[in-house]
């Protein structure tokens, strides 16, 4: 099971990349805001950084790097 779960989390980052690719950019920025993990994140990264887009897409590097902020962030929770 949990093999499955690893193989859609690395297919992600792949199928994000190919919104970007495609120059769906909108769609692509949406789903990087509901990533579901900071691991998938930096394997998004990774792949865009390889890719070398032309032209450049510094708007999605940003959004990037800013959820993975996010995520990284410690959350902070109310006492009951």
């Amino acid at each position: 099971m949990s093999r499955l779960n690893e193989a859609s989390k690395k297919e992600w980052a792949s199928k994000v990349l190919a919104l970007i690719k495609g120059g769906n950019t909108s769609a692509a920025i949406n789903q990087i805001k509901v990533a579901p993990s900071v691991k998938d994140l930096k394997q998004l990264q990774s792949a865009w950084i390889l890719a070398k887009l032309q032209p450049p897409q510094p708007h999605v590097d940003t959004v990037i790097a800013d959820q993975i902020d996010a995520l990284s962030a410690p959350r902070l929770h109310r006492s009951p």
